[in-house]
């Protein structure tokens, strides 16, 4: 079975151009952009209100803080806006060279690279810094992507698709895995999903579920503080009041839990947080626990439907409707980066998941997480330009 429509080119997508797509240009999806303007206006709200006790530890100003972190968005969405204008085949042309490059980086920050919360995540070239692991994220979606495509009319192989992807998988994910597990983890779940839907053998994809799993609890039990954090999210979901929870193993999510709890329903307001002087890193990990603290679980509530909003319109909308196969994969690993990130970050904070650490993409602090996620955004728009009827897609074979 091979996927079709009226103007795609199954196996190669280098040298297609806007005219070569055959489908009337839109304009990018209205709805997508409004959603990830309201996400920039709760993340500079919620920056502004955690980050003043961090500012005066650090030297520095809150409104100094606020001001780069306006600045970096503003970086974002510019990126967002060009790269929505960019036709999205012309980006995949380079996916080999920039995993290529990500690689150089990730090895790199191994060596070379700044700790940041007891691990090497971050290079800093004079006075400007970001974390790979981020940039190496977005060059995998779009290189699985260019491959799964080329790749289709003989997808069920296991030595000419699933090897050869695999290949590019298991090296990005090792890198990034040995400073930072979670995002690594993330990231190959997102792939696996990309895969079953570019048509992956599902035997394939069962061994490499089953091969994850085995090598994920590996990972976790060489290492004394993923087994620490495993250890209290199990102790915090079977007893909230035992030791574990009590003692400074589970204190990131005591202090989240408490407040969440203040917040209730509306909230304590607009700066009035109690919790950010305790909780670390309140204007990163933890900045949704400062979201439901101050604007209580009605403010909570409209993070979430606006990152739903952003899965069910990428999926259902952009990568259904897509005019090819790559778009559609493209679309697909664009939404799943931008919202799992979301809802694993408030699924944390909550208690629903263990202490990770990864950021929530147009809310969070940070200048690399906000830069990479306005790309994957901007992409995902641009083949929101292109979109099809899904009726005039057809299988056959």
């Amino acid at each position: 079975m091979q996927y079709t429509t009226p103007n795609s080119k199954v196996g190669s997508i280098f040298g297609t151009t806007e005219e070569e797509l055959e489908v009337p240009k839109r304009g990018s999806d209205q709805i997508l952009l409004l959603s990830v303007i309201l996400l920039m206006v709760f993340g500079t709200l919620a920056v502004f209100s955690s980050i003043a006790f961090f500012a005066q530890s650090h030297g520095t100003t809150a409104a100094r803080l606020v001001s780069a972190h306006i600045i970096k968005m503003g970086i974002a969405f510019l990126v967002m806006v060009f790269v929505s204008r960019i036709n999205y085949t012309v980006l995949a042309r380079f996916s080999r060279l920039l995993m290529l490059l990500s690689w150089i980086l990730l090895v790199a920050v191994l060596i070379y690279g700044d700790f940041v919360f007891g691990a090497r995540r971050s290079l800093s070239v004079g006075s400007f810094s970001f974390q790979p692991a981020s940039f190496a994220a977005v060059a995998l979606i779009l290189h699985v992507s260019v491959l799964l495509h080329e790749k289709q009319d003989y997808i069920k192989s296991f030595k000419r698709a699933f090897l050869p992807i695999m290949f590019w998988i298991t090296i990005t994910c090792g890198l990034i895995a040995i400073e930072d597990f979670s995002s690594a983890a993330l990231l190959m779940s997102i792939t696996v999903l990309m895969m079953f839907v570019g048509r992956i053998s599902a035997p394939q994809l069962f061994g490499l579920i089953l091969i994850g799993l085995v090598g994920g609890t590996a990972f976790v039990y060489t290492s004394a503080e993923r087994q620490s954090r495993i250890t209290q999210y199990a102790a915090q979901i079977t007893e909230i009041n035992n030791r574990h929870f009590e003692s400074g193993n589970g204190y990131q999510a005591q202090q989240a839990h408490i407040a969440i709890a203040q917040g209730k329903f509306f909230g304590v307001g607009i700066g009035k947080s109690t919790q950010r002087d305790f909780l670390p890193a309140p204007y990163n990990d933890f900045i949704f626990a400062i979201i439901a603290e101050e604007y209580g679980i009605a403010g909570s509530f409209m993070v979430i439907f606006l990152f739903t909003i952003i899965l069910i319109r990428g999926i259902a909308g952009i990568a259904r409707r897509a005019p090819d196969v790559l778009a559609t994969l493209m679309a697909l690993g664009a939404t799943l980066m931008i919202t799992m990130y979301g809802f694993v970050n408030a699924a944390v904070a909550t208690g629903l998941f263990p202490v990770t650490g990864l950021p929530m993409p147009f809310i969070s602090y940070g200048g690399t997480s906000m830069l990479f996620a306005g790309l994957m955004m901007g992409i995902l728009l641009n083949i929101s330009r292109y979109n099809i009827n899904p009726e005039t897609r057809f299988y056959n074979g």
